[in-house]
């Protein structure tokens, strides 16, 4: 499911907003955006002549047609289709993968705007499993800046469960994992994000009201832990507060690069069946709270001109050329 807020006026609760869902585009959301739109991955289709080679079927935001593209693959089409290298999600057009041996793989190959011939794949050491802890499941993957190439960037993988892993992949040689244990189970199943504001790895926790911060200084075993204060709760009507209590729902933390303005959305979703009989989540409503330095959450139904990518991948702000963008 990947989700596009644009709301120039008012944000509308109580029914999907150019909400659109897709096998693979979660997964696979490219945030590259120094040339291109953002797009998602519809679904990846195997060559008939080569098995290295696959068909991606992409969507770029500003577009209503899906655009194929063939790519040079890391490894056969068959791996992604049946889990031998399993991705763990992405942040700013980079794809995580889990290989067999517990290291983690970054490339860029399934990224559109990336070179067709010179492909760029980057190893992390091995992910070591703290005691009572878990590496296979995975929340989301953040990063700090927008390429695991320079020098001070670090890759965060949250999973579900009390481990938090650091790593800065141009250390080289000397890359290795920094675990951290997180005590408070409130963050246990929360996604983390990268403020460029704070220079800090965020991670809200379960219902919104606190806000986890690492980093690997003085905060790595010692998190920054903020409370929020919600404002503006008066304006929810009874039946967006019945939403609210009747479905499932995740927090998420976005941080505009332009304005330097940090929201919280609350997804709310609730179970339902498709055509086929299939249970799918479906979005029931959409609250946005704008956060300040204090820790003050303002309830809003207005965000102005931007616009807010939100999917199981790391959510952005696309650029403002990007003025009319299409559901994805």
């Amino acid at each position: 499911m990947s989700l596009l807020l644009n709301q120039p006026s008012k944000l509308c609760l109580g029914k999907p907003v150019l909400v659109r869902s897709s096998p693979l585009g979660s997964d696979s959301f490219s945030s590259s955006l120094q040339q291109t739109p953002p797009c998602a991955i519809i679904s990846v289709s195997p060559c008939p002549y080569a098995d290295e080679i696959g068909n991606l079927n992409i969507k770029n935001a500003n577009e209503r047609s899906v655009t194929h593209v063939d790519r040079a693959l890391s490894c056969p089409l068959k791996h992604f289709r049946f889990g031998i290298l399993g991705t763990i999600g992405s942040a700013h057009g980079w794809v995580a993968t889990l290989l067999e041996d517990g290291r983690v793989r970054l490339q860029d190959d399934l990224n559109p705007a990336a070179s067709y011939t010179d492909p760029k794949h980057i190893c992390l050491p091995p992910l070591v499993t703290l005691p009572y802890c878990q590496t296979q499941l995975v929340t989301n993957v953040s990063m700090s800046s927008s390429s695991p190439e320079e020098e001070d960037c670090v890759v965060a993988i949250k999973f579900f469960g009390p481990q938090l892993s650091l790593c800065r992949p141009a250390a080289q040689s000397n890359s290795e994992w920094i675990n951290i244990r997180i005590s408070n189970p409130c963050f246990f199943s929360s996604r983390v994000m990268f403020s460029k504001r704070d220079g800090m790895f965020h991670i809200p926790g379960s219902g919104g009201h606190l806000i986890g911060s690492w980093d690997l200084g003085e905060h790595k075993d010692h998190p920054k832990i903020q409370m929020l204060r919600f404002h503006n709760l008066a304006e929810l009507t009874m039946s967006k507060l019945e939403i609210l209590h009747s479905c499932s729902t995740s927090e998420h933390l976005v941080e505009s690069q332009t304005t330097g303005e940090t929201f919280l959305i609350k997804w709310c979703r609730k179970t339902t069946r498709s055509m086929l009989d299939m249970p799918k989540m479906k979005t029931e409503a959409l609250m946005v709270f704008k956060l300040d330095e204090e820790g003050n959450a303002f309830y809003t139904e207005d965000i102005g001109d931007l616009v807010i990518f939100l999917s199981r991948a790391e959510p952005f702000f696309p650029p403002r050329w990007l003025s009319r963008p299409e559901p994805v």
